[in-house]
């Protein structure tokens, strides 16, 4: 082990947005998500309607339909979690952000409540999507499969 390899950073690691089955982005039945224009990233098809935030970070911005939280991780990642597929119609009916423009957020922390019922009872998919939108020239190793809300199932390389 070298002098060096003491300052070697962590890669960044994200965890399951909700309890759930965790998708690769190119699965997701969204083209705009799927063809991974806005970034890569992975969704959850949810199972419990308590989304968390997958990062420690801040909150940038709520979307005012409360379908969309945007984050900055501490390692500097912006990330979108966008709560359900074509849920921008809903006009924030379903959902109950529970942070704010500025909080500080734990991986893990609660961030909204979804209400997985009323979503497909409007005709809407319930996939949450988390997309990295300024990844550059990092990869994802992603972890597929089931998966509880704050476990690890990415990692930023």
């Amino acid at each position: 082990m070298g002098f060096f390899s003491k300052f070697k950073k962590e890669a960044p690691t994200l965890v399951a947005v909700a309890d759930g089955d965790v998708i690769a982005m190119d699965a997701v039945s969204d083209p705009v998500f799927a063809s991974k224009s806005m970034g890569d990233g992975f969704a959850v098809e949810p199972s419990s309607s308590t989304v968390v935030s997958p990062v420690n970070g801040v909150v940038k911005s709520i979307f005012p339909t409360q379908h969309a939280i945007i984050l900055q991780s501490d390692d500097g990642l912006d990330i979108l979690v966008h709560m359900g597929l074509e849920t921008v119609a809903l006009k924030g009916e379903g959902f109950d952000v529970k942070v704010a423009k500025g909080d500080k957020v734990t991986a893990g922390q609660p961030m909204a409540i979804m209400d997985l019922g009323y979503v497909v009872e409007q005709g809407k998919k319930t996939t949450i999507i988390v997309v990295i939108t300024n990844l550059e020239d990092k990869r994802l190793k992603l972890t597929t499969g089931r998966a509880t809300a704050g476990s690890a199932v990415v990692e930023v390389k």
